[in-house]
């Protein structure tokens, strides 16, 4: 049985941390984002950026949009070694709590029809699938279930 993370740590992302940032982000995505990307991201006001860190080490992030009363999930990793550990449950439940408190309600994001434990995880967490996108993913045509929230 794996073990389940325990004092995961969350705080801002910051330009320093785009070295352990970019490598997970490097193996978790097909067509990954850029160090730019990250930076430009980081610069809006209604973006947040996160990274989840055990024992001083990144091991996960989050970027998230927040507009009016909408959280728009934007991307979401966690290094391969601690996946199922709870990491992105942690940057999840952060997340709500940052948007909660400046007023947002609902919530959206797209997944890979493909990725059953995103789609079992967003479950968890109240979001349900509302549509498609279909031949969302350029790289594959895979198509991208959009799920909502309310919270």
């Amino acid at each position: 049985m794996a073990k389940i993370a325990v004092n995961i740590e969350t705080r801002d992302m910051a330009a320093d941390d785009m070295e352990d940032v970019l490598a997970i982000e490097s193996v978790s995505f097909p067509i990954p984002w850029s160090e730019g990307m990250f930076l430009e991201e980081m610069q809006h006001p209604f973006c947040h950026d996160l990274v989840a860190l055990l024992e001083g080490q990144i091991v996960g992030y989050i970027s998230f949009a927040i507009v009016c009363d909408e959280i728009h999930l934007r991307n979401l990793a966690v290094h391969e070694s601690w996946k199922r550990r709870g990491v992105a449950s942690e940057l999840l439940s952060k997340m709500v709590t940052i948007s909660s408190g400046k007023g947002a309600r609902h919530g959206t994001l797209e997944v890979r029809r493909s990725n059953v434990a995103a789609l079992e995880l967003y479950k968890r967490f109240g979001f349900v699938v509302e549509g498609t996108r279909y031949s969302y993913y350029s790289e594959t045509g895979e198509d991208a279930l959009i799920m909502w929230a309310d919270f």
